[in-house]
């Protein structure tokens, strides 16, 4: 469950600390994708809706239209991020890719969108055009239609410059059920390209490295990809697309749902060499850092490779690679065994690591 919140544009990186107790007030780290998270959605939002659908932790629920008929995939998100525009993306390719991505994790063919603006007051009229043409290429690019929307314009200070909720339909086929608590023991994980661009694209875009890097966000949408490991047979139990919380966050939701417990190996994450730089000079961990077009599966053992074959034969999956495995499913968490030998627990990000940038 996500939802919208105001971010200054004028915050230093760095991280925001997990209070000391509990908390009367709502902090940035409720909307990292982290334990605070975690924690509001099962303090506050669960008890009061009550639903079998959000109990079961996924990023979209999948429904029975009316009895006998195919299922639907529903989903909804909100975007915020600052700059609006950075090296691979904006706002509304964003919107869109976080939407379709979600419905498609869940074995759906995304198919219908609704987009909801709240607007600055003095927010220049052509950069509001140049973000909704970005974002309909975006949904051609996926193959979707944004058919109903809303429009508020807040006043100057009640938001930073524009923010954009949506809301998304598929339908999902016969024969697939990956969700968050799908995995099972012998599992093979696999990812399908590095970890850690967007974040640090972001960061980049702010002004706020000390130094210069060429990285690119990754934000594009994964339903085609995702089909083509549908087209080829391959089973897959569990599926996510790791986005704010970064891999850390997703393996957790998806072993704490699985009552799994799973095993990742240092050297088979991809990292390109600049986020890798930058996470070393900042002090944060790749795993804890978000994407925007990635997607780690949950498949049997003896489909690893064919998985990481399909995969990589899509420009979206260029470098995929397995990661790891489901080793059992006596204690719900995540262990990484780094590369000098030594296995650590990989925990949930305690608060928020950057200033939002999904």
């Amino acid at each position: 469950m996500n939802g919208p919140e105001h971010t200054p544009p004028a915050q230093s990186f760095g991280v925001c600390p997990a209070p000391v107790g509990s908390s009367g007030t709502i902090l940035l780290g409720h909307g990292g994708g982290g334990r605070l998270s975690a924690d509001l959605i099962a303090r506050i939002f669960r008890p009061a809706f009550n639903d079998d659908s959000l109990d079961r932790a996924d990023d979209a629920a999948v429904l029975a239209l009316s009895p006998g008929d195919s299922r639907a995939a529903f989903t909804t998100d909100a975007h915020i991020v600052h700059p609006l525009e950075f090296p691979g993306g904006d706002i509304g390719r964003l919107a869109v890719c976080g939407t379709v991505n979600d419905l498609a994790v869940m074995g759906a063919r995304p198919a219908w969108l609704s987009a909801a603006f709240i607007i600055e007051e003095g927010f220049a009229m052509d950069r509001l055009a140049r973000l909704a043409a970005s974002m309909a290429s975006a949904a051609r690019e996926a193959g979707v239609r944004i058919v109903a929307g809303d429009t508020k314009v807040a006043p100057r200070g009640a938001v930073d410059g524009l923010m954009i909720c949506t809301a998304g339909v598929g339908f999902v086929p016969e024969g697939r059920s990956p969700h968050a608590a799908g995995a099972r023991p012998g599992d093979a994980v696999v990812l399908s390209g590095p970890i850690g661009n967007h974040g640090i694209a972001v960061l980049a875009a702010r002004g706020e490295l000390a130094f210069r890097t060429g990285l690119r966000s990754d934000t594009r949408p994964l339903n085609s990809l995702i089909e083509q490991l549908f087209d080829a047979g391959i089973q897959i139990h569990a599926m996510r697309d790791p986005t704010r919380g970064g891999l850390a966050s997703t393996l957790n939701e998806i072993a704490a749902a699985s009552r799994a417990e799973i095993v990742i190996e240092e050297d088979a994450i991809p990292i390109d060499d600049e986020v890798a730089a930058a996470c070393e000079m900042l002090g944060f961990d790749p795993l804890h850092i978000a994407n925007e077009g990635k997607v780690v599966a949950f498949v049997p053992e003896d489909q690893a490779d064919l998985a990481v074959a399909v995969m990589r034969r899509h420009p979206a999956g260029t470098d995929a690679r397995r990661i790891g495995r489901v080793q059992g499913q006596q204690i719900a968490r995540v262990l990484l065994r780094t590369s000098l030998g030594p296995t650590r627990i990989v925990e949930l990000p305690a608060g928020e690591l950057l200033p939002r940038i999904c």
